[in-house]
């Protein structure tokens, strides 16, 4: 057997109880003999590999290149992309489920046709949407498809959250929730534009309200031409747009993939393969950590082992979580303010750094793995002037740039920080010294004008494939 067509053990729910599937998007294909037609195969030769094979795919839009005016056209794209590319899909027992997609539908005529070639689609949307938006329930898993270019609400980025919310509600009693749509609701890799690159922002607002509310697991997307998971108030933000188009965002990081993920009593976990079938990204979800009252004691200038994983291991990655405590200075005057500092004994820049930037205290994280080359910024949430403040800080080797990660205590969920980079902490080098309260420079060199910094940490390696309770 040669390689490409060798078995891919694809990742299953613990003990047989829960669901398995694939998600995978952003092909622009259905033209014969098109340079996409090219890589749409080569990632359907990795999920066609899938042993077992997946009980459902989710394809959440542009599966086609689309984009015309020609009607006849669109049909003939969308004939060419189910009759001959999607051929090798057994069809009758794996369900292929859609979204809309800014390259299927942007206009009247191209909604009617996505509506006539997907009429098998369930018709149980909200009215006017039907067929555009749906739901599938498959035993105690709901899965819910949404339109992110509602034409009645404005075309591309609009989408409803009043229907969402109902479906979910009407559904309450599902185990497991998760909702599909093109559109990303939060920027992914910089690439960033109201309602062209991600969804209207207030429409957003309050659809991932709907979503947190009614305790969705996730929320899985595409249109950017990358790979990216994000986590906002304890929902996940998967984007996968690899399936084909043969752009990147950006080009020389992104690859073509697919993802496989199963759910279970555990959570979601995930596989991110690239056309080789291999395991590029992976996650386990929700974190699970010890509490922060058992993590140690950081003091300056110790050498943290911060570089535990054995190298020799497969599909491992590094968790390394803060807890700092204090109090804010109530006279601040807008200068940077160190939580945490981390550097290497060399001239360049230090590659870690946490603090306060700005009069309203604004929590940031500054990464700089690249000698001479400007650091990366993140933004989190403000803490208070002059009152006692308590916050964890995360950073997840293996979420890429979602990984840095915030709350506010134990019980509260996770949040990715926001920045403009399409890497994370999987470039850093850790470093060997470290300062606390104060920078690489030291004493009086950005330090923490308030009182009482306290500052405890844990250190958690993760597996993919381990016992799971």
């Amino acid at each position: 057997m040669s390689e490409s067509n060798q078995s891919i053990q694809a990742l299953g729910p613990h003990d047989g109880n829960g669901h398995q599937f694939v998600c995978y998007a952003d092909c622009c294909s259905g033209i014969p003999d098109a340079p996409h037609e090219e890589t749409f195969a080569a990632v359907n030769n990795v999920v066609a590999r899938l042993q077992p094979q997946p009980e459902f795919i989710c394809f959440p839009g542009d599966e086609i290149k689309g984009l015309t005016a020609n009607e006849k056209t669109l049909h003939e794209q969308w004939r060419y992309w189910f009759e001959l590319e999607m051929k090798w899909l057994d069809k009758e027992n794996i369900p292929l489920y859609h979204t809309t997609g800014n390259h299927t539908v942007y206009d009247s005529v191209s909604e009617a046709v996505f509506r006539q070639v997907l009429s098998h689609l369930p018709q149980n949307g909200p009215s006017g949407e039907e067929g555009l938006t749906y739901y599938v329930r498959r035993d105690d898993l709901l899965l819910i498809f949404v339109n992110t270019l509602s034409l009645a609400l404005g075309g591309e980025g609009r989408v409803e959250s009043v229907w969402l919310d109902q479906t979910l509600s009407d559904h309450a009693d599902a185990k497991y929730k998760l909702v599909f749509g093109h559109h990303p609701v939060y920027s992914v890799n910089g690439f960033s534009g109201i309602c062209q690159r991600d969804i209207d922002p207030e429409d957003g607002r309050k659809f991932w309200e709907v979503l947190t509310r009614h305790n969705v697991l996730a929320y899985m997307c595409s249109h950017i031409l990358a790979f990216d998971v994000q986590v906002h108030e304890g929902v996940l933000q998967i984007l996968t747009g690899g399936a084909g188009t043969i752009h990147r965002m950006p080009e020389g990081i992104e690859y073509l993939h697919c993802v496989q993920a199963a759910i279970d009593n555990n959570g979601l976990k995930y596989q991110v393969l690239d056309t080789s079938g291999e395991i590029r990204e992976w996650l386990k979800w929700p974190l699970h950590i010890s509490a922060s009252t058992t993590w140690d004691q950081w003091e300056n200038g110790d050498a943290y082992n911060l570089r535990g994983i054995d190298e020799s291991e497969d599909a491992s990655e590094q968790f390394v979580v803060w807890r700092f405590s204090g109090i804010c200075d109530l006279a601040n005057d807008g200068e940077a303010q160190t939580l945490l500092c981390g550097w290497h004994s060399t001239q360049d820049l230090a590659p870690f750094w946490i603090g306060l930037r700005g009069k309203e205290n604004r929590l940031c994280i500054l990464l700089s793995p690249e000698p001479g080359r400007s650091p990366h910024l993140w933004r989190g949430p403000t803490l208070s002037p002059d009152k006692p403040f308590e916050i964890q800080i995360g950073i997840h080797t293996g979420m890429g740039p979602g990984g840095l990660l915030w709350r506010w205590h134990d019980s509260a969920p996770w949040s990715s920080l926001i920045g403009a980079s399409p890497w994370g902490a999987e470039r850093l080098t850790w470093p060997t010294h470290w300062h606390i309260g104060y920078g690489q420079y030291g004493l009086g060199s950005s330090s923490f004008r308030g009182t009482n910094l306290k500052v405890t940490g844990h250190i958690q390696v993760l597996h993919l494939q381990e016992n799971e309770g």
